[in-house]
Parts: C-alpha cells; structure tokens; sequence
C-alpha cells in the first residue's frame, strides 16, 4: 500500500500566452478535505487529503476541485482554477469542479482504458463551464505501477526513504503563465499533457498539489515533515501551514 498526501494548493497566476490570455490567479490557498480511502486492491493508496480555502473565498468554498477514487489500485487528481475568472464576472470554481466531477465519473469508461492522459481528454471534452485549470492525474496499477498526466503547473513528487526518487515538471509558456485546459479555443489539450510512469513500492508517499504547495513549500521541508508525522493526514496539515506561512511572507515582500 503507498502513502499518499494529497493537496491542491495554489498561489500564482497563469495565462496562456502573450497574444491570448486568459484572467490570471489571486493569491490562493487550499488543501483537500481530510479522508482516508480503503484498499480494495494488491496494491492501492491510503490517501489523505485537505482543503483550507483562502479566507477570502471561504464562502465558496475555494476555486480549485479535486478527487480521490479506489478504482483498481487508485486514483487522485487535481484541478487549480483561474480566480482571475472573477473579473469577467465567471465563477473560477465552475471550470474546475466540472472538470474533476466529470474525470470521476469517467474513471472505469472503457475508452479511457485507465489512461490518465485519456481521462483528461474525456472529462475536458465533457465539461461546459466557461473558465479554465491547470490539472494532474495519477493512476496506480494493482501491479504497482503509477501513471501521470498534467498539464500545467500542478505536481507531485514520490518520496521512498527520505528520499524524492520522481518528480513532474511544470509546463509554462513562460514566468507564471503555465499551460491550461480551458474554455477558450487558445488553451491547451490532453495532446500537451506530460506523460510519465513510475514503479511505487509498499511505504511510498506520493505528494501531490497544485503549485502553491511546491511554489512555499521547499521540497526539503515537504521530506522533513513526512519524516515527522507517520500519519498523512497529519503530515497535510503540516504542510499546508508551511504554506501559509511561506505564502504571507510572499505576500508582504510583494507589497
């Protein structure tokens, strides 16, 4: 069984390009909701998440989206919604939310085939909600082989031993302007994602966010306070509040 943490958490601001650009991101933090997912497989995730929106969006209940399926060995993705939406009087959670209820429910189609790069095309083409996300799938095989596909800035790392042995790479157009799926005709599509695979072993924690986790958090604090707590639920709040920390710290050196 491989340890999960799983965050969706953001703090900067992307667009797709100098010519077409869509509205870019406030100052965002948030985590999943605390939960822990049963294992039904040889091989599965025993996943915590957490949610903490921004104190201003609260009421909202955050812009980003998220979810966490056992089908076969386990699946997790994340959804960062583009809060500059706002300004053209769009709700920024729409496009996100739709898109991760729509990737839920296409998990088991067979013409996904559990293809995360597939799932992100389906639930993309499905989802009619004006606005736009960066997003991350990862799918484990009950043979233990983890499947990801991204686009945009959203991450995950796989720690074994103290140790990050994977890592994605962010996609960006340029400095804080990742690529998106979106709405628009100009965003991208699941033929951008970044495809990769990696071999999970039984006591891997995978950490996955969206970029305001790996932007404040340094990837030795993330190993440092995996170290600190067995339980990843725990391990979640710690990070989230590195995050804040490193976030308002941001915040005033921007001001």
């Amino acid at each position: 069984m491989a340890n999960s943490i799983y965050s969706s958490q953001q703090l900067f601001q992307p667009c797709l390009s100098n010519k077409h650009c869509v509205p870019k991101k406030t100052n965002l933090l948030c985590f999943a909701s605390s939960q822990l997912n049963p294992a039904r497989s040889e091989v599965s995730f025993c996943t915590g998440t957490l949610l903490i929106p921004h104190p201003n969006k609260v009421e909202r209940g955050g812009e980003d989206a998220f979810f966490v399926s056992n089908f076969k060995g386990g699946v997790i993705a994340v959804a960062d919604g583009v809060s500059g939406w706002a300004e053209q009087n769009v709700d920024p959670s729409l496009f996100s939310k739709e898109l991760m209820a729509n990737a839920s429910s296409l998990v088991g189609d067979l013409e996904v085939n559990y293809d995360p790069q597939i799932l992100i095309r389906k639930a993309h083409a499905a989802t009619g909600s004006k606005g736009s996300a960066t997003a991350i799938v990862a799918m484990l095989e009950r043979n233990g082989t983890m499947k990801v596909a991204s686009v945009g800035d959203c991450g995950l790392r796989v720690i074994r031993k103290g140790q990050i042995i994977f890592s994605t790479t962010p996609q960006e157009h340029y400095f804080d302007c990742p690529y998106q799926l979106s709405s628009e005709l100009v965003g991208q599509t699941y033929l951008d994602a970044v495809v990769s695979s990696v071999e999970l072993v039984e006591g891997d924690t995978i950490v996955m966010g969206s970029d305001g986790l790996f932007d404040n958090v340094f990837d030795g604090e993330i190993v440092s306070t995996l170290a600190a707590y067995s339980d990843v639920v725990e391990a979640g709040f710690r990070c989230s509040f590195l995050e804040e920390i490193s976030g308002d710290e941001a915040n005033r050196w921007k001001a």
